[in-house]
């Protein structure tokens, strides 16, 4: 029996919510800066990157328990990125999630400081983990590392801070969002493929299937910044404008960019094709990011 993705989806981001505040309790560490941990982390969200990491698990047919650990880790690694994404120096905003940002709340430094302790305890959760092998670990760490530091997250980060009030080309936006967004949510996908065994033609294929779909993702979100619901998206709508960032639509107009979200995730499904085992919930994914509201 297929499971449905609305049910797959409620009870897997129910079961990370649940693991995240353990690990922060487990922390020997000040109160107020688990508490500001913790704020970010409880201030709700998707959890499409922890989802996905139990996703291969379960196309695999492993147990999603040894998938928990690095689920909440890269859920703790994004939550430090949109904690500094934030801050007055580099963004400015005020909501997140429809909450006010956290140095809104702890103040700019106790905000890095919080940002700073979920990224290192993310890497820390992998290496604590008992369930993967020790080459398996180490195979999830480097994906991380190349994922999320300057030849991924960072350095997309960066370049989408210099590229503000300038017109951007396509491949310079596209590269943009390959390493701001792309890469971390493809962490998901071969770190979960990893951790469940799968053969490597199929993790070859899912880096693929992972790429498409994260450029989909953020080819989504640049739509939801001009068409969305501010209550929906819990953060004010037309932030990229203001920002006087390049996006999808305006290089493309809205109708260009919506021809080539589709055009992404037809790509993606098509990656899904020849991968050895069932993948029925992984396409049922690709249509949620294409038709995701927030």
């Amino acid at each position: 029996m297929t499971i449905q993705l609305n049910e797959f989806l409620e009870s897997r981001k129910q079961r990370i919510e649940e693991a995240m505040p353990e690990y922060i309790e487990q922390l020997h560490a000040p109160k107020t800066l688990k508490e500001a941990m913790n704020y970010s982390l409880a201030a709700g969200g998707k959890r499409i990157r922890p989802i996905l990491v139990l996703a291969l698990l379960h196309t695999y047919k492993q147990p999603e328990d040894a998938g928990i650990a690095t689920a909440c880790a890269v859920e703790m690694l994004h939550t430090y990125s949109l904690i500094h994404d934030d801050l007055p120096a580099m963004d400015n905003d005020d909501l997140r999630r429809g909450k006010p940002t956290n140095h809104k709340v702890f103040g700019e430094a106790m905000a890095i400081l919080a940002g700073d302790g979920l990224l290192t305890q993310s890497f820390s959760l992998i290496v604590n983990d008992t369930h993967p092998s020790a080459e398996n670990k180490i195979r999830v760490v480097s994906e991380l590392v190349q994922a999320a530091g300057a030849e991924g997250m960072v350095g997309g980060q960066v370049a989408d801070m210099e590229g503000e009030a300038k017109s951007l080309t396509l491949d310079e936006l596209q590269y943009i969002h390959e390493n701001k967004t792309a890469k971390l949510l493809g962490f998901s996908i071969i770190s979960g493929a990893i951790l469940a065994g799968a053969p490597e033609e199929d993790v070859e294929k899912l880096r693929q299937y992972a790429y498409h779909l994260g450029i989909a993702f953020q080819i989504r979100d640049d739509i939801l910044d001009i068409e969305g619901n501010q209550e929906t998206i819990g953060k004010p709508v037309g932030s990229d404008t203001t920002n006087e960032k390049t996006t999808y639509p305006s290089i493309l107009t809205m109708q260009g960019a919506k021809a080539k979200l589709n055009d992404h995730i037809d790509y993606a499904k098509a990656a899904l094709n020849s991968i050895s085992v069932p993948s029925g919930l992984l396409v049922q994914i690709c249509d949620m990011i294409a038709e995701r509201d927030h």
